[in-house]
């Protein structure tokens, strides 16, 4: 079962998806194009009751993997078809993108793997990648009221001009949870010299004020641009990243730092991890996740270890070190 995006990327999508129909029905699988997610849903559990259902598939961005996962169960196996402006999923799973992908996106339906992967939640919703707030969340926000359709990267030139000009850079407070080690009694980072999520008792929390806040699931941010490079998909943490100062050259600044690598030794950047933060502002600041505008701060945001099966490649599997599960119809 495919659920489609169709304003998803920056033209017409139809033909890719259309292509991949084709090489799903020569390797002898039915395949269903939704966009609708109502009707989706029904279709899902009946076909999961039958022991009729290989996957479902993503045909769109990272928001269009998001949404999928928010309405379907954990057990689900979900492919994606990378069809919109970033595919910050799609990339690191390394899935094949361009006009050779439906095919060898049906053969790893055939062929592959599943393997499970954390998720994050905001305030109730999952996302996979990750989530900010501030700065360029208002840019998402203001990019999806303007948009009629299809959107590229220059779409995002106005919106950046605009917000460039009217931002004022609130500041955010962060607060983190940390285990507590239990022969220690103190508050470390996990990942940062602390102890096993296993070896803790108690958690202590730790507020720092920033005003750029991101939280990430996975190492991915537009562009290429890693901000938490430690960050992983089985970890059961959320990599936090903040920067203190707030303006527009303080964030070209952080921008040329993230770019080389030199932003997590700057005395206003901090990146740590934990299971479970709190981001709030005095005034309203808009928070994106995965691409798609969220809403306004305040935001809780957890980790959720396993919550999410994806298929992939067996060797990336092989090479990332995941456990493989076999890709079959599932009750």
């Amino acid at each position: 079962m495919i659920a489609r995006n169709p304003t998803a990327g920056a033209r017409d999508t139809a033909p890719l998806v259309g292509a991949f129909c084709r090489a799903l029905t020569r390797r002898g699988y039915s395949a269903e194009q939704y966009t609708d997610i109502a009707q989706l849903q029904d279709q899902i559990l009946a076909a999961q009751e039958a022991g009729d259902l290989r996957c479902i598939v993503a045909a769109g961005g990272d928001g269009t993997v998001a949404m999928l996962t928010n309405h379907t169960p954990a057990d689900t196996p979900i492919a994606i078809l990378p069809l919109g402006t970033e595919n910050l999923l799609a990339k690191y799973l390394q899935v094949p993108i361009g006009t050779t992908g439906p095919a060898r996106l049906a053969a790893w339906i055939t062929d592959g793997a599943c393997v499970r992967m954390d998720a994050g939640l905001v305030n109730g919703r999952i996302f996979l990648v990750m989530v900010s707030c501030g700065f360029d969340a208002e840019v998402v926000r203001r990019l999806h009221k303007q948009r009629t359709g299809h959107i590229h990267h220059y779409s995002y030139a106005r919106p950046i001009l605009e917000v460039m000009r009217s931002y004022r850079f609130p500041e955010l407070r962060i607060r983190c949870e940390y285990p507590v080690a239990a022969e220690a009694g103190r508050a470390v980072p996990i990942g940062v010299g602390g102890p096993a999520s296993d070896e803790c008792s108690a958690v202590d929390e730790d507020e720092r004020r920033a005003c750029w806040a991101f939280a990430f699931n996975l190492p991915r941010y537009a562009a290429g641009l890693n901000f938490a490079p430690g960050a992983s998909g089985t970890d059961g943490l959320i990599d936090v990243c903040t920067f203190r100062q707030g303006s527009v050259l303080h964030g070209l600044r952080y921008l040329a730092g993230v770019a080389a690598g030199r932003h997590q030794g700057w005395p206003d950047c901090r990146v740590t991890r934990t299971p479970r933060l709190r981001i709030e502002c005095d005034e309203p600041v808009p928070y994106q996740c995965d691409g798609d505008p969220g809403g306004y701060l305040p935001v809780e945001i957890e980790a959720l270890p396993a919550r999410v099966m994806l298929v992939v490649d067996r060797q990336w599997a092989q090479r990332q070190g995941f456990r493989r599960e076999p890709l079959e119809a599932r009750q």
